[in-house]
């Protein structure tokens, strides 16, 4: 089996293992509903819609809620 005759300087040594690490961004696609990005086959983030159905309802702040006028529960 072959030894290396000489050491390897870090910076060598660094150079070879972040050629495996380049992050890749993610794949986003739009909303059919709202148009905001998301990944896909998950639920908006913004909307809480998928595949053209609600599935989480949107949150409503406190402050938002007396502003508009709603009754407190």
């Amino acid at each position: 089996m072959a030894n290396p005759k000489r050491k390897h300087s870090p910076h060598r040594r660094d150079c070879r293992r972040s050629a495996n690490s380049k992050l890749t961004a993610p794949n986003l696609g739009k909303c059919p509903n709202c148009g905001m990005p998301k990944l896909p086959h998950r639920i908006c983030t913004e909307c809480g819609y998928y595949d053209g159905q609600l599935i989480v309802p949107k949150k409503v702040k406190k402050s938002e809620a007396q502003s508009s006028g709603e009754p407190q529960k």
